[in-house]
């Protein structure tokens, strides 16, 4: 069965060493709370909010090993008061879990977007992203 796995996690600066490293951050956490290995992720997807354009999160994916898995990057729609410096992703998992046992990860300041989601997200030790936002996940599902 295909299912979606969920994460998101801020950056502190657009540079390109920070977003490599806050995504594989989120990349290994998102791995291993769901006790997944490469081979069975079908497809990953990457959305950056705007202001992070010093690189693309997928490179990151690819210094891990991931050669093998079909990764997309797109641009997060710019939103009024939305979460600045995000970088979410979209895992597609060949996988028997129900949709109860996945653990969807938000780190950092990107937990206030799913806080009935979020799996230990601000207890993760970084506090990457000033709050004072509103959430840009739309409705809860």
């Amino acid at each position: 069965m295909l299912r979606g796995i969920r994460g998101a996690v801020t950056v502190p600066a657009n540079t390109k060493d920070t977003i490599r490293e806050a995504t594989q951050r989120l990349l290994q956490a998102m791995m291993q709370r769901n006790h997944l290995v490469a081979d069975d992720l079908a497809s990953v997807f990457f959305t950056a909010t705007p202001d992070l354009d010093a690189e693309v999160p997928a490179r990151a994916a690819r210094e891990m090993g991931w050669t093998a898995v079909p990764l997309f990057c797109m641009q997060e729609m710019a939103v009024q008061d939305g979460l600045p410096r995000c970088i979410r992703v979209m895992f597609h998992v060949n996988t028997d879990k129900k949709p109860h046992e996945i653990q969807h990860v938000y780190l950092g300041e990107a937990a206030s977007l799913r806080p009935d989601l979020a799996q230990g997200g601000m207890d993760d030790g970084r506090r990457d992203a000033p709050s004072g936002h509103r959430s840009t996940e739309g409705t809860r599902s």
